[in-house]
């Protein structure tokens, strides 16, 4: 202990102190430390960092702070040294007056713990006071003829200091007629009294001066002085006499001021002026002065301002009665007050964590607070409560401390804010309360993943879509704040028909819309499986996953196709045959189309749009088939078109158109002789192109066979000429014949008509062999030939090179 020393004596007092100081609070839990008063600012006190086995540097690491109980802060921490020193200069007579020990007791909070320490120090007394009287001049006044032996009570001095430091004799300074005794009183107060050695003669001396010097026990010693003037009076033969030895009196603290409190009475038998009695405070304190009052005439004793219990429950102080000629008497007056409950509880709130974690376990600490009640007794027991319906308790620590902490787990996502009510509450009647209001924030913590209102989606929209085209909004909610609810969305990586499902959506990642990256087509993609994570932003970040199901609607964007009767790809048209004795239904051809689109878009109808000979020929509405109508005449045409119909159901329908050649005949050689007859149907081209071609055709057709005439009379010149072409002979064998018949430019395909023709070295025995003809269903009219054909078989070079097929018979 660094302390600014006045004696030897106090050094070694002082580190012994410290010594069973430090080792009794190791041993009890309290720290104890003493140190002189009237030390200077930042004295060393004690060890703090060392006693709560902490290193210096972390008393601010931790938060250690000294906690007083409202008194102004004597002490303070030294961070550097970890020591604890005085933060001004203490005087102990100011803070304890003449106790006989000063105890300064005050608290160490450590913060990250909220734990408190007790720290108890001792303030030592020296010697800083002298004794000192009330009064300058003492003035006594005795009769002539008083015997030898009388006393006379003298005021007494006043010294702060305590122990050895404090009163300890007086001295009268020498004479012949006084001398000087002590008496002492119960609370060991010396009191002085002068006592007469020798009768006085007024006549020989009226007025005796003294001095009265007063010593305490410091060393040095420090001392007072009082004259002291004793006056010779004429004979006086009684001194006032009080009724009581003692007067006592019991005041509720809460009396109005003026109340009369009591009388002091005392009796003189002498008369006149000499038994004239008047009253006096024998010890004249200023707060004595401030606070009661005394009727000099009357002896009555009232108050000057209100009386505080909390302040000062007991008084005592003298009263003297003194008589005309100055005999003094005295009497003990005391004055107990009684506290009333006119103090509220106060909480003083120590330490305060406005927010806490939601994650905390319960049981931690989040407020600590001072609860005192100035009053005592029943009027002095303070109890904390707070609300039942809130997650958190009171739990008393040392001294009047109280810890508020958490009695279960917090979630933020129920209630963010908790408003705490403390009320502490007295036991006095009526008892008075006093309401603290704590508000404690609860911080969030990442602990609720983001959440999809539904497991799952299933998501619609029309093919053909532009590509960008928002096509679903997925939305996840996270009960947390601030970053811990910042949602980021994103697809889970997967192949789709071996692309990545990137390829073909994406989404934004901040506001979870869809979009498609490519126009979808139905007729590819009927549905796709995605799956969408939503990750939020705390540390560690949650997440959360919903499946997507997204359907693609089919549009009607497919116009009807027509498999049969199929278009040729070289121009021909096809012909079907109904026989004139078909019957009324007869089915004639049946028109097959699909449609690649599904659904109602799909659903396809038949009709008849436009007929050479109206009502001769129906077709169905949903089949297709194309029958007759009624009977057929003579009169019927051989060649009838048709253009059919077909549509779908969509929204706008679309349609594809067929048009159909059939021709009325019973037999096959009279669809051949009225073929001529017969005229192609109208079709894109003009007819004046396909006679041009036809024209071509026949021209090259007959260069052709001059060719192979030619060709033919150069072999059979050289067979005349060679012998070996006597005896061999040349047969050209026969060859597959077209199965086309052309007659005007017009080829029927016969599929069952079947014919032979074989070639010998002399034309004229060269046949053409015919078999029982056989109906067929369909005829080609063929404009030209411009590749080659399965069906057709070129003599020699197997090419048909621009020229229609055709068979000539000689």
């Amino acid at each position: 202990m660094a302390a600014r020393q006045r004696g030897g004596n106090y050094t070694g007092f002082a580190l012994l102190s410290i010594l069973l100081g430090t080792l009794q609070g190791a041993w009890a839990g309290l720290i104890v430390y003493s140190v002189l008063e009237e030390t200077d600012k930042g004295s060393f006190v004690g060890d703090i960092a060392k006693d709560l086995g902490l290193e210096p540097w972390e008393l601010s690491e931790r938060g250690v702070r000294i906690v007083s109980r409202g008194r102004t802060q004597l002490f303070s921490l030294n961070p550097r040294g970890g020591s604890l020193v005085t933060a001004d200069r203490i005087d102990r007579e100011e803070l304890c007056a003449q106790s006989p020990r000063c105890l300064i007791n005050f608290n160490i909070l450590m913060e990250d713990e909220m734990n408190l320490y007790p720290v108890e120090v001792e303030i030592m007394d020296i010697n800083d006071n002298a004794p000192r009287f009330l009064v300058e001049e003492i003035n006594v006044k005795i009769i002539e003829n008083t015997a030898p032996g009388l006393r006379f009570p003298l005021n007494e001095a006043g010294d702060p200091d305590v122990g050895t430091n404090s009163l300890q004799r007086y001295q009268l300074s020498p004479n012949l007629h006084f001398s000087l005794v002590v008496q002492s009183g119960d609370d060991g107060t010396k009191y002085p009294e002068l006592v007469l050695e020798r009768m006085l003669d007024r006549e020989e001396e009226k007025v005796h001066h003294l001095v009265l010097t007063a010593y305490d026990g410091g060393d040095p010693p420090r001392s007072g002085t009082a004259r002291i003037q004793v006056t010779v009076l004429d004979v006086n033969d009684h001194a006032p006499v009080f009724s009581l030895p003692q007067y006592q009196v019991t005041v509720p603290e809460n009396v109005p001021v003026g109340t009369k409190l009591l009388t002091v009475n005392a009796v003189d038998l002498d008369e006149g002026v000499n038994g004239e009695v008047t009253y006096s405070f024998r010890k004249k304190t200023p707060k004595l002065l401030q606070r009661f009052h005394l009727n000099a005439l009357t002896g009555e004793l009232s108050t000057l301002e209100e009386l505080d219990y909390e302040e000062s429950g007991f008084y005592e102080m003298e009263v003297q009665a003194q008589d005309g000629s100055s005999s003094l008497t005295k009497v003990k007056v005391l004055i107990t007050i009684l506290d009333v409950n006119d103090n509220a509880p106060e909480v003083t709130v120590t330490s305060l964590s406005g927010t806490i974690p939601e994650d905390k376990p319960p049981g931690t600490v989040i407020a600590l607070f001072y609860v005192q009640d100035r009053d005592s007794g029943k009027n002095g027991e303070v109890t904390c409560t707070i609300p039942e319906n809130m997650p958190f308790k009171l739990e008393r620590s040392i001294d009047n401390y109280y810890r508020l902490m958490t009695a279960k787990s917090l979630d933020r996502e129920k209630l963010s804010v908790y408003n705490i009510t403390l009320q502490a509450t007295d036991g006095g009647t009526p008892p008075l309360s006093t309401e603290t209001h704590i508000s404690m924030h609860v911080a969030d913590t990442n602990d609720n993943p983001p959440t999809f209102p539904h497991s799952s989606y299933s998501v619609y929209f029309p093919e053909n879509n532009p590509r960008g085209t928002s096509i679903f909004l997925v939305t996840a909610q996270d009960p947390d704040s601030d970053e811990n609810a910042e949602i980021t969305y994103s697809l889970v990586e997967d192949t789709i028909q071996g692309a990545p499902v990137s390829s073909y959506v994406s989404i934004n990642s901040d506001t979870g819309v869809l979009y498609a990256l490519r126009s979808f087509d139905y007729e590819q993609f009927q549905n796709l499986q995605l799956i969408v994570t939503a990750h939020d932003s705390g540390n560690p970040p949650l997440s959360s996953n919903v499946s997507l199901s997204l359907f693609v609607l089919d549009q009607n964007d497919n116009a009807p196709e027509i498999l049969y009767p199929a278009i040729p790809t070289d121009g021909s048209t096809g012909v079907e045959l109904a026989p004139r004795s078909a019957e009324p239904g007869y089915l004639v051809t049946k028109v097959v189309a699909v449609d690649r689109d599904s659904g109602q878009n799909a659903w396809l109808s038949y009709r008849l749009l436009k007929a050479s000979e109206p009502g001769l020929f129906s077709v169905g509405l949903h089949t297709g088939e194309v029958r007759t109508a009624r009977t057929l005449h003579d009169r019927d045409a051989l060649k009838q078109s048709l253009l059919v119909a077909v549509q779908d159901h969509g929204q706008p329908p679309l349609s594809a158109t067929v048009t159909l050649t059939v021709a009325v005949a019973d037999s096959i050689p009279e669809v051949l002789a009225d073929l001529s007859s017969l005229e192609p149907p109208a079709g894109p081209y003009d007819s004046g192109l396909t006679l041009y071609l036809v024209v071509a055709v026949a021209v090259v057709s007959c260069v052709f066979l001059a060719f192979v005439m030619v060709l033919l009379a150069l072999r059979l010149g050289r067979w005349h000429k060679s012998r070996l072409l006597q005896t061999s002979g040349a047969v050209l064998t026969g060859m597959p014949a077209s199965n086309f018949v052309g007659v005007d430019g017009v080829q029927a395909f016969l599929q069952t008509y079947s014919h032979e023709v074989s070639l010998t070295a002399d034309s004229r025995k060269s046949h053409l062999i015919f078999p029982q003809p056989n109906y067929v269903d369909t005829l080609i009219s063929q404009e030209s030939c411009e590749k080659n054909d399965s069906l057709l078989t070129s003599i020699d070079f197997h090419e048909c090179k621009d020229e229609a097929p055709s068979i000539q018979v000689s």
